[in-house]
């Protein structure tokens, strides 16, 4: 959990994740930053592993500065995202393209991110309890996607069974 600022935007709930192959930006973000769809370049690709098991649609796919640190000591560039319609604790998620554009070593135990600058290297420090509240968050969301996940999966089953005790 860090605080980049994104287009003049702070933002206070981006997921730094190493795993991720994307850089995301929810659409909550978008709305924060003051666009719009209609800033967005369409994009004919899914997106798999956001919705366990199923692909998704992106919005659109859209290029912002991104800027880490303070103004003395900073580290900009311009990120790729794709634009995720999801109900979702973050504003964005900064994957392995944008880790790898600013040449990140991250430290996830310690929740600290080092990227070289021309000033030296810049260490960024997260804020363990934050990180917590927000996993927390994440996942109550999870659990009610799940549920009504397993709700649309129940009601389907029980038509085949009634359609099926007909016969």
């Amino acid at each position: 959990m860090l605080d980049p600022i994104i287009s003049n935007v702070r933002f206070k709930k981006v997921l730094i994740d190493g795993r991720s192959a994307l850089n995301i930006l929810f659409a909550r973000g978008l709305t924060e930053l003051g666009l719009t769809k209609d800033n967005l370049v369409l994009v004919d690709s899914l997106l798999w592993g956001i919705v366990p098991g199923r692909a998704s649609q992106p919005l659109g796919q859209i290029t912002l500065l991104v800027q880490f640190g303070i103004a003395n000591h900073l580290c900009t560039d311009y990120v790729n995202f794709f634009v995720a319609d999801f109900a979702t604790t973050y504003h964005t998620i900064l994957g392995r393209p944008a880790l790898t554009k600013f040449m990140v070593v991250p430290h996830y135990v310690y929740l600290v991110l080092k990227i070289p600058t021309e000033q030296g290297v810049l260490t960024l420090h997260a804020n363990v309890s934050t990180a917590y509240d927000y996993e927390r968050e994440g996942l109550a969301i999870a659990e009610g996607m799940d549920i009504s996940a397993r709700m649309e999966a129940c009601i389907a089953d029980s038509k085949n069974v009634h359609t099926s005790s007909r016969l």
